[in-house]
């Protein structure tokens, strides 16, 4: 199994906060995808932003989260925000 850190845009901190969650390997990142892997950690640690959001993402389509395009910034954004609500409830 290939570590998360060989991913595009995972760096040893990403790397850090997946292993809590359960997520050690590229593979169960890929399983997992972006969003269930950022809702995990955003239980975890409340304070992940989107930015954490956009760099999974980046990791699992393997692009540059700086080349999403406008509707996937969008997308994403609304599913943080989502979160967000969910945990002020």
């Amino acid at each position: 199994m290939a570590k998360v850190t060989s991913m595009m845009n995972i760096g040893k901190e990403m790397e850090r906060k997946l292993s809590s969650i359960g997520i050690t390997s590229a593979e169960q990142l890929m399983a997992a995808g972006a969003k269930e892997a950022f809702a995990k950690m955003k239980e975890r640690y409340p304070n992940v932003c989107l930015v954490h959001l956009y760099t999974l993402e980046g990791a699992v389509s393997q692009t540059e989260y700086n080349s999403f395009s406008e509707e996937k910034k969008r997308e994403l954004k609304e599913f943080s925000d989502h979160l967000k609500g969910n945990a002020n409830e």
